[in-house]
């Protein structure tokens, strides 16, 4: 006796498995990306992130262009910082024309509407490569969280719409709340990276922006005494709620793939929305793959966007932004 119920009728061609399929990608599902660097004329290939680039500032304008022509309305902006502006209390951080105050006001002066999300973090410019000041060989946090304030404000003042705190020390989103509070800034938001595990998979993003813990004596050499255990899942919610309660509009998970589970927890959890980060070595993976012939870039491409918003991510923070939404879009 063959059964009544038949699944398979639902997937017999792409019509029906369109007509009933549960998650669905658009544009306005991603943050993209944006490496910046001083200079003219520079668009600089990263050799361990094929085809994906650094700009300076002229050529960013063109890049924010085809972007939102695209219909992706939301950028995350990094900065390449010279070693000789780099100290070991990210002094040059705070210079309100410095690389990534520039940046913010060249993407707003391109396109007003435009979303721009600022890293705040030590470590592009520290001379020691840590997201927090380091005496006597430990990163001390309430020193680095009042630094990472006095940045974000500067990035407010800029023309920032939300601060994107990605350093995981305590505290710090209640002193950049607080702070912007008391600045005026109160329609500033705060992204906070707030499940940012202690990851392998961020090799290729610290040779983009040279920001690698230095090999040195007195330096820790790795970041896991402030960013999270990968063996914790608990500790992971617990971070979440304290970075809502103090004042975070949206909180991210931080590598995508390997913490889907931590990305549905949190998002279980909580009543913001919750971002993913598709990190750099995930990126490079599927383009190493995909040029040896052993993956199928595109489709792979598609389905791991699809399984992030499938777990959960309101935001899906991503490299391939702009081929997947031009694939989206015919």
């Amino acid at each position: 006796m063959y059964p009544l119920r038949r699944n398979r009728r639902l997937r017999t061609n792409e019509a029906i498995r369109s007509l009933v399929r549960e998650t669905y990608i658009t544009p306005n599902d991603f943050l993209v990306p944006l490496f910046v660097v001083e200079g003219k004329g520079v668009k600089d290939e990263i050799p361990s992130m094929p085809n994906y680039f650094r700009y300076s500032l002229d050529l960013l304008e063109g890049e924010i262009k085809e972007l939102w022509s695209l219909g992706l309305k939301a950028v995350l902006l990094f900065v390449k910082v010279p070693d000789n502006l780099k100290d070991n209390k990210g002094t040059e951080a705070l210079n309100p024309n410095g690389l990534m105050q520039r940046a913010i006001k060249t993407v707003k002066n391109v396109c007003p509407d435009m979303i721009v999300m600022t890293d705040v973090a030590l470590d592009p410019y520290s001379s020691v490569g840590h997201d927090g000041i380091v005496e006597n060989g430990i990163i001390i946090n309430d020193e680095s969280a009042e630094v990472l304030a006095k940045m974000a404000l500067t990035h407010a003042q800029a023309g920032s719409d939300f601060i994107a705190p990605s350093d995981m020390n305590d505290g710090r989103t209640l002193q950049i709340r607080q702070l912007l509070e008391q600045e005026g800034y109160k329609n500033t938001g705060i992204m906070a990276y707030t499940a940012k595990y202690a990851s392998a998979f961020y090799g290729p993003f610290r040779d983009a922006l040279d920001s690698a813990p230095v090999d040195l004596v007195d330096v820790p050499k790795d970041k896991k005494t402030y960013q999270m255990d990968f063996g914790n899942r608990i500790e992971a919610v617990r971070e979440t709620l304290i970075d809502i309660k103090e004042g975070a509009d949206i909180v991210m998970v931080k590598p995508g793939l390997s913490y889907l589970d931590i990305l549905r927890e949190i998002k279980n959890e909580v009543d913001v929305p919750v971002a993913v980060y598709q990190v750099s070595g995930e990126y490079a993976m599927i383009k190493a793959a995909a040029e040896k012939g052993w993956l199928n870039h595109d489709q792979v491409m598609l389905e791991t966007t699809m399984a992030f918003k499938r777990a959960g991510a309101d935001i899906i923070t991503s490299y391939f932004a702009k081929d997947v939404v031009k694939i989206i879009n015919g």
